[in-house]
């Protein structure tokens, strides 16, 4: 029996939303195997998704789950880890979900450092919606609102969360999937924010609309268009327009990893110190 069918819902009747040739299983099945080698009890894993494509991907693997309302699956996450700081918190997002309608708290997660893991699966369009452009759609390609090309910059998922004080990000592809694995389990067993980025083909909406072929052509297109981020990390810091400067290559690898103090541990350190203080009679009334 292989690791992911040990842990799908498979007695389960669950209607399957994924398009044939969706990159979203590759990127399930990846931390899938992730918390499987990190040894995880799976009563101590926790799956929360908002809305979308991506958002599915709890419904199908025998975990906790929560599927919540869209761009709000951070907020609820936030919550259940400050009740449950024991449990590991995930959180399943597309790229609309997480920069859209849940981007303040993509970047307020990301400022606080609370220890949750954030997984973005990033097709660069609404899929489920009907191809609508999102945050993360490429300057110059088509969408069903840009049917004469998008002439919005896009974010970068991995900047971002850089710059807004995440501790440990991470960008991966569904072509290379054993080292998207890799950087999911190093992002699990990271103390802090962690965010992984997950390039996924939609060859439906996406792929259709800007004539990139089917899956196979796509997964071949990621890996042509991959680049190590070790391999760039000079020439991209002496560059003035780095984006520009890479002609449009997605690069791969982890942007950060440090340690930094954390959100849940200050707050239960606030805890411990305020009732220290009443018992001392020290607390203000």
């Amino acid at each position: 029996m292989s690791v992911i069918h040990e842990y799908i819902r498979s007695t389960k009747k669950f209607p399957h939303l994924w398009c044939p040739g969706c990159g979203y299983g590759v990127g399930l099945s990846a931390l899938v195997r992730a918390i499987d080698s990190l040894g995880y009890s799976r009563n101590d894993v926790i799956l929360i998704s908002g809305i979308g494509c991506a958002a599915r991907a709890p419904v199908y693997v025998d975990f906790n789950t929560l599927h919540t309302t869209h761009g709000r699956a951070l907020s609820f996450a936030t919550g259940i880890k400050l009740v449950k700081p024991h449990l590991h918190v995930i959180v399943i997002m597309g790229d609309g979900d997480a920069l859209a309608i849940g981007g303040n708290h993509f970047i307020h997660s990301c400022r606080r450092n609370i220890d949750l893991t954030a997984i973005v699966f990033n097709n660069r369009i609404y899929g489920m919606t009907g191809g609508q452009c999102s945050p993360t759609t490429p300057k110059g390609d088509r969408a069903t609102t840009a049917p004469y090309d998008n002439f919005d910059t896009s974010f970068d998922i991995c900047n971002l969360a850089v710059g807004a004080g995440a501790s440990f990000v991470a960008r991966g592809t569904t072509y290379y999937a054993k080292q998207t694995e890799r950087f999911i389990k190093m992002a699990l067993a990271h103390k802090g924010f962690s965010v992984v980025e997950v390039i996924s083909q939609c060859p439906t909406i996406y792929g259709r609309l800007n004539k990139m072929g089917g899956p196979v052509e796509m997964l071949k297109w990621q890996r042509d268009n991959a680049i190590p981020l070790e391999k760039v990390r000079q020439r991209w810091s002496d560059s003035t327009d780095p984006a520009g400067d890479l002609g449009g290559k997605i690069l791969t690898g982890i942007f950060v990893n440090r340690e930094t103090s954390e959100f849940v541990s200050e707050y239960y350190a606030m805890v411990a110190r305020l009732n220290g203080s009443r018992k001392n009679g020290e607390a203000k009334t």
